[in-house]
């Protein structure tokens, strides 16, 4: 897992500065680990993590090319607030079997397996996470998740991601007006083609309409982003798709 890194948040109000920003209840931190995501007001991604809470510091487990972005935006919202914010040493490990002592279970379903966070990468080799993230219907960024997404689309209420009931946060109207007042019609799927799926590539429909977009590829299954009304019929870089699965709740 050397893409990830990990924020350390500490200080009295730590809590309550992450209550206040992210899309999960952070008071759950009391009884394992949450996940969540951060969101720009009109709704959209910016990044997502696991959190961790460990003794007095709250422990951001992100992938590396979010961190130093995310590092900036939370110093930018401390404002007065008794938090201090910085990168820490620790090496996110993950597996699946035997896990260290100390380690957690991923939050966002149990068959991912654990996370341990260290000074030692203690990572089980030979783990084909794609085809396990395909086969859960997981998003990860920068494949399936980035700037234009929205999370309810991409299944983070299936994956714990977001509460409903924990009052205000960046974003939050917007998220709740989604799940309220309007039926999804597009966002993640799963899908089975013919052959070998493409790792990438538009997906079109039989008249050559734009239907989604494939993310992920393992073997000869995917993630993408698809328009469910035009479902039928499609295929990405010539090759059929044979069945397609919507994974949003």
């Amino acid at each position: 897992m050397n893409d990830r890194s990990v924020i350390e948040i500490q200080g009295q109000d730590r809590i309550k500065f992450l209550q206040n920003l992210v899309t999960n209840d952070v008071s759950k931190l009391a009884h394992g680990p949450v996940y969540a995501a951060i969101l720009t007001p009109q709704g959209k991604f910016l990044a997502d993590f696991i959190l961790v809470e460990v003794g007095e510091t709250v422990m951001m487990d992100v992938h590396r090319d979010l961190a130093p972005g995310l590092l900036k935006r939370l110093n930018m919202y401390r404002l007065r607030a008794d938090v201090q914010l910085a990168m820490s040493d620790n090496v996110v490990s993950c597996g699946q079997t035997n896990p260290p002592q100390g380690a957690i279970t991923d939050p966002r379903h149990a068959k991912m397996g654990w996370r341990y966070y260290g000074t030692d990468d203690l990572s089980q080799p030979n783990i084909d996470w794609d085809a396990l993230r395909i086969d859960l219907g997981i998003p990860q960024f920068p494949n399936d998740l980035g700037p234009d997404s929205y999370i309810l689309e991409m299944g983070f209420e299936r994956l714990n991601g977001v509460d409903f009931k924990k009052g205000c946060y960046v974003g939050q109207e917007v998220t709740a007006r989604m799940k309220h007042k309007t039926e999804l019609k597009k966002g993640l799927a799963r899908f089975e083609f013919d052959e070998t799926a493409p790792s990438t590539g538009e997906i079109v429909t039989q008249d050559g309409k734009v239907a989604g977009q494939i993310t992920t590829a393992s073997g000869a299954r995917a993630l993408g982003y698809l328009r469910y009304d035009r479902a039928g019929n499609i295929s990405c870089d010539g090759r059929t798709i044979l069945k397609t699965e919507p994974l949003i709740t």
